[in-house]
């Protein structure tokens, strides 16, 4: 397979507590790997659920599959140590969730993507998926332009360079050119690394030949913390590049003013419009879903898309007023 691929590359799986989907994650790649002379690295960020146990058990019995101890918890760090520690002489790394879904053939589509190309970031389509009840009316919100915007990774799109995408294969070079990813941002660390390789001039490509699937948060709590960090992160990178959001992303800020504003309809009734607005705007669209769908419990779309929406906004406007406040104290 050497004449085949230009280098070996390493499947990066940055996991923490993911018993339940790590033993069936490495059995679907370890062809690809004896496929594509590759090393499967698992980074684990301090697991107490016997992911550590399966994976040391994979390891042993294949020696191209490595785990790593991630002190720093974080999936940025992760992905920074296994380049640190096994990217020489490597040309490419592949990034792996470890709560997600790939066909058989993925690596082996993005690395003759990057062949053929000649991308330094290949990325891919996102398409969400779930078997619970809010599982499955989350992933019909992510899955729509109410619930992420017309993202384009995030639909299934033809081949075509961008300026970010989720993070699939990239180009080790050009990954330790820019300094690896931030270890300071917990989300949106994706996003924040795709803008430096634009400024240094890498270009990313978006991959019409394979894709992922994604598995949603299973609660609405964990739905409400998981969108508050991707708020926090996307006014991190904000504040760090004083980059101007996007329309698309520049709307869901208006959700927490809109809260706020309605507190006062007791004063003044005209004050809950916006927020009322929105609100039906998402239910409406949620019913609409489900009867499109003939999916009952699809009529929680239109609640899980209020949940993304109000903690993206509540995140975003926690970190840039704190990032203010520090400002002023010093």
């Amino acid at each position: 397979m050497k004449d085949r691929w230009p280098a070996s590359c390493l499947m990066i799986v940055p996991c923490l507590n993911e018993a339940a989907h790590i033993g069936a994650l490495l059995q679907r790649l370890e062809p690809s790997a004896r496929r594509l002379d590759a090393r499967i690295v698992v980074v684990d960020g301090g697991s107490s659920d016997g992911t550590r146990e399966i994976v040391s058990r994979f390891a042993a019995e294949n020696p191209a599959v490595i785990l790593l101890e991630n002190k720093k918890r974080v999936q940025s760090a992760a992905v920074n140590l296994a380049v640190d520690l096994l990217g020489e002489g490597v040309e490419y790394l592949i990034r792996i969730d470890a709560h997600g879904g790939y066909p058989e053939d993925y690596c082996d589509r993005l690395l003759e993507e990057a062949v053929a190309t000649g991308a330094d970031s290949v990325v891919v389509s996102m398409e969400t998926t779930g078997s619970g009840l809010v599982q499955r009316a989350a992933a019909a919100a992510q899955n729509s332009k109410l619930g992420t915007g017309g993202s384009k990774h995030r639909h299934q799109a033809s081949g075509a360079w961008i300026d970010h995408g989720h993070h699939a294969l990239m180009r080790i070079s050009a990954f330790k050119a820019v300094g690896g990813y931030d270890e300071s941002f917990s989300h949106n660390e994706d996003a924040e690394l795709d803008h430096r390789l634009r400024q240094a001039g890498y270009r990313i490509w978006l991959t019409a030949r394979t894709r992922m699937t994604y598995y949603p948060r299973s609660t609405f709590k964990g739905l409400y913390l998981q969108y508050l960090g991707y708020g926090r992160g996307r006014a991190r990178n904000v504040l760090k590049h004083r980059v101007i959001p996007k329309v698309r992303q520049m709307a869901p800020l208006l959700i927490l003013p809109f809260a706020i504003l309605a507190t006062f309809s007791f004063a003044y009734w005209i004050a809950a419009i916006p927020f009322l607005f929105w609100a039906a705007t998402c239910l409406i669209y949620g019913a609409l879903l489900a009867i499109r769908e003939r999916d009952a419990h699809l009529l929680l779309a239109g609640p899980s898309a209020m949940i993304m929406h109000f903690a993206w906004s509540l995140g975003f406007w926690q970190q840039l007023l704190s990032a203010s406040l520090r400002r002023e104290a010093a």
